[in-house]
């Protein structure tokens, strides 16, 4: 049997509950990448990663970019679905081309309640949310779609435990 880590960096409590259901799915050990140190992930024949997603960056991501993984799986939650986002300047932006070869990455929806975002977060939703509006609804990029929609009540949650069911059958392939 594998030895599986799920790593994850959640703001808001999202990509918590992903990382979360993904270990109860693998009886993986479950991991806040605060607390993790570079040498334990050589630990793990299979690590699992998780951070929120905001203007392309995966939060913490650095800690199994940056460092060895045997196998690497990495997840990304955002507000925008990921049927309708366009993924390739998120990989540009936090993978090396040649790491991209060597792993799996895969977007999960998450949700956000404006009543719990920090000035910063909720002020650049707002100049996004802004300039949207501006827009006619078919002008609008799948992302200012998703934020007009999640805006328009003070918290939304597209969370879906069986979103992790692609993730969790290839991890099971390794």
């Amino acid at each position: 049997m594998k030895k599986i880590a799920v790593i994850y960096k959640s703001k808001y409590g999202t990509t918590e509950k992903y990382a979360n259901w993904i270990a109860e799915e693998l009886g993986a050990t479950l991991l806040e990448e605060s607390k993790v140190k570079p040498t334990q992930l050589a630990e793990y024949d299979i690590v699992v990663y998780g951070g929120w997603l905001f203007a392309s960056k995966i939060s913490g991501v650095k800690l199994v970019t940056g460092n060895p993984c045997k196998a690497l799986v990495v997840f990304s939650v955002g507000i925008t679905d990921p049927k309708t986002m366009d993924t390739q300047s998120i990989l540009k932006e936090n993978f090396k081309p040649e790491l991209l070869e060597k792993i799996k990455v895969f977007h999960l929806r998450g949700g956000v309640d404006f009543n719990k975002l920090g000035f910063i977060h909720k002020n650049l939703l707002n100049m996004v949310k802004s300039a949207a509006e501006k827009k006619t609804p078919e002008e609008r990029s799948a992302e200012e779609r998703a934020i007009v929609e999640a805006s328009s009540g003070s918290k939304s949650d597209f969370t879906d435990k069986a979103s992790i069911a692609p993730l969790v059958e290839y991890v099971r392939t390794l």
